[in-house]
């Protein structure tokens, strides 16, 4: 099945209000036609400013999206520092990233949660961008599908097998985010086949819509091997997208990547 490739630009802490504006209209002048969307993943405080500013581009959700980085899985109530769904909705969001390794290994978010965030993203007309991966510990423990399955199962058991295609999984090992090593490209397309396998047993028909990223590490010089792979389907990018000519090369090598 045809799946058109995807990238992701996860911020993380990163950019004031200023920076991601200038950032955007910089990005959106030179980024070329093509099937491959880019979403912006910006601090919640940079949402408003990459809002207006995609808006104020004319590239549309096809060419340029955004999201954000979390939600909560209330939609509103005593939840001090929370963000719900239907706030970030009414922004103009279209994504959001759940269940990221830095809010499961900083943050001590469970399986459960992230379940529980899914399942409100959905909801409230968000796609969901659902993060699994395993440590470096695990992996080498031989317990890669292990965790895979575990986090799949879980993370996904609220989501009915009619919606399941709406979401976008990223796979990111843990041991290769931030790192600077990657995966290899025989590596990263073993785990996203398995966890195609896994979605199958849900939905065969889900299973080959669904966009599997990956995250890790990825880079210009990376990114066409890896984004070449049968069973991947675009890229989460956190350090490699800050600077606007690092993020325009990846975008061309997914689209070297996409023909």
């Amino acid at each position: 099945m045809n799946r058109k490739l995807l990238l992701a630009a996860n911020w993380k802490m990163n950019k004031l209000s200023g920076e991601a504006r200038e950032f955007v209209l910089s990005y959106a002048a030179k980024l070329a036609e093509s099937s491959v969307a880019t979403v912006l993943l910006p601090p919640n405080t940079a949402l408003v400013a990459v809002a207006s500013t995609c808006k104020e581009s004319g590239k549309g959700p096809v060419g340029l999206a955004f999201g954000a980085q979390n939600c909560y899985f209330q939609s509103s109530g005593a939840f001090t520092g929370e963000v719900s769904p239907q706030m970030l909705v009414d922004l103009g969001c279209r994504y959001v990233v759940l269940g990221h390794s830095e809010r499961r290994a900083i943050f001590g978010e469970s399986d459960e949660l992230i379940g529980k965030k899914v399942k409100a993203a959905l909801d409230a007309g968000l796609t969901p961008i659902f993060c699994i991966g395993e440590t470096l510990d695990e992996r080498n423990g031989g317990k890669l599908e292990e965790v895979l399955t575990r986090q799949v199962r879980v993370g996904l058991e609220l989501v009915s097998d009619a919606d399941l295609h709406k979401v976008v999984i990223a796979y990111e090992p843990v041991w290769a985010i931030g790192t600077g090593v990657v995966a290899t490209p025989a590596q990263a397309q073993d785990a996203h086949k398995f966890v195609r396998s896994l979605l199958a047993k849900r939905s065969a028909q889900a299973a080959g819509q669904m966009q599997i990223l990956y995250g890790g590490s990825v880079k210009p010089d990376n990114c066409f091997e890896l984004m070449s792979q049968d069973d991947i389907d675009g890229a989460l990018v956190g350090g490699a997208s800050l600077e606007v000519e690092s993020l325009l090369a990846l975008h061309k090598e997914c689209v070297r990547a996409s023909k």
